[in-house]
């Protein structure tokens, strides 16, 4: 996963954000039916706000949410709809004396047309990192484990084990094999998708590779990273990695509606997930496939509401002390413009937080600092439109309109079809 989402040959996170995963696949023409023109009105429409000065519009950045911003953000969103095929998405804004927009689109399940709406749990790929690295953050607080560790003094067995820090890792920056990456693995996976790996099996097939590069040379998103950072917790905690997360990151966060699961099973309610990561390359309902693949990389499971409140407790760094937050938000440069990745998060454009995708879903939880305002963008694909994710399309989509000066993730946006 690079840092847009938890792919199987892609990454999760914000390089996924522009779409740098490999071997792209494109969206099947029966991946989005009429399904992108339904459209379920949230139980938070746009509110109107006052307008306010034009001074106070600079110094946020953030547009304010009026009726006639709320036309255009649907237009946005059912415009990218259509032309990536996407069968439903749920999208939230909020910012300070700006207003709110919370709308769901689209279908949750293409066989029964039941409605996307706000309260589905999903899939959130990637998004698991920050869980974990909050898990890590939270021992180093309690000095229990230092950022500059080697891994090799937690696990046996890591190809330069003895030279790869904690930092590096969770930085991104390890140089091993991203074991989503391996043939055999994805099509091991894709042959029963509904298979359970082990965290040991997972690291078994990345160190059959060589690694990339020197530790801390250079950036490389690599769902390695995060397998060996969530033995590490077990390791000193003497616990399971979902009970750590559940325990002492879900509890005081306050996210009553995420998930570490043990089994494939979703809270109810969910929306389906469709993906064309399959043996055929054709799409398919992955909605109960096992994610044990992802674990501490991408197995965990949300809604919009959790992912709204947890975008800002990771940006702000509420569960850690100042000191070990600051070093959380140190990024390193990624491969696009106007972006760092720091240790299990990222500033795309001046938002912070992380990206996530696994076959059948994808999720955009960010936060603006400048503006205190939060976007959400759940949905309920992953097939990727002309090389680019979903979400991505969407984050671009909606923020040219409401920050103009902070667009996610940077890149010039698709062309819209003619007609």
């Amino acid at each position: 996963m690079k840092p847009t989402h938890l792919r199987l040959r892609r990454a999760c996170a914000a390089a996924a954000a522009t779409a740098v995963l490999i071997a792209p696949a494109a969206a099947d023409s029966a991946s989005g039916a009429s399904a992108p023109e339904r459209s379920a009105p949230s139980t938070a429409a746009a509110a109107p706000t006052p307008t306010p000065t034009p001074s106070s519009d600079a110094d946020s950045g953030f547009t304010p949410l009026t009726p006639a911003v709320a036309a255009q953000l649907d237009a946005a969103v059912r415009r990218v709809m259509r032309e990536a095929q996407v069968p439903g998405v749920t999208v939230g804004l909020w910012a300070p004396g700006k207003g709110s927009y919370l709308r769901s689109f689209g279908v949750a399940d293409k066989a029964t047309g039941a409605p996307m709406t706000p309260d589905l749990h999903v899939r959130i790929g990637s998004e698991t990192k920050t869980f974990t690295v909050t898990a890590l953050l939270q021992l180093v607080d309690q000095g229990k484990v230092g950022l500059d560790d080697t891994i090799g003094k937690y696990v046996t067995g890591v190809p330069n084990g003895d030279r790869i820090t904690l930092r590096e890792l969770a930085g991104m920056r390890s140089g091993l094999f991203n074991y989503s990456l391996d043939d055999a693995f994805v099509k091991k996976f894709e042959a029963d998708p509904e298979q359970s790996f082990t965290p040991q099996q997972l690291l078994d097939v990345a160190f059959a590779h060589p690694v990339l590069f020197e530790p801390g040379a250079e950036f490389d998103y690599s769902n390695t990273n995060l397998i060996l950072l969530g033995l590490v917790v077990e390791k000193i905690t003497g616990r399971p990695l979902h009970d750590v997360i559940t325990k002492d990151v879900l509890g005081p966060a306050g996210l009553r509606s995420t998930v570490f699961p043990t089994s494939p099973a979703l809270p109810a309610p969910y929306a389906h997930g469709y993906t064309d990561q399959t043996a055929s390359g054709q799409v398919e309902d992955s909605t109960h496939w096992n994610p044990s693949w992802a674990w501490a990389a991408g197995e965990m499971v949300s809604d919009v509401q959790n992912l709204r409140s947890w975008a800002r407790t990771l940006a702000t760094g509420t569960l850690l002390k100042p000191a070990t937050q600051a070093e959380r938000l140190k990024t390193t440069p990624m491969d696009i413009p106007g972006a760092g990745y720091g240790l299990g998060i990222f500033d795309v454009q001046g938002w912070i937080g992380h990206n996530g995708s696994i076959p059948g879903y994808e999720v955009l939880p960010v936060y603006l600092p400048s503006a205190q305002a939060t976007m959400v963008i759940v949905l309920n694909t992953d097939s990727q439109y002309k090389g680019q994710e979903p979400s991505t399309l969407f984050g671009e989509a909606v923020t040219a309109i409401v920050t103009p000066d902070h667009v996610y993730p940077g890149h010039k946006p698709v062309a819209p079809k003619a007609g």
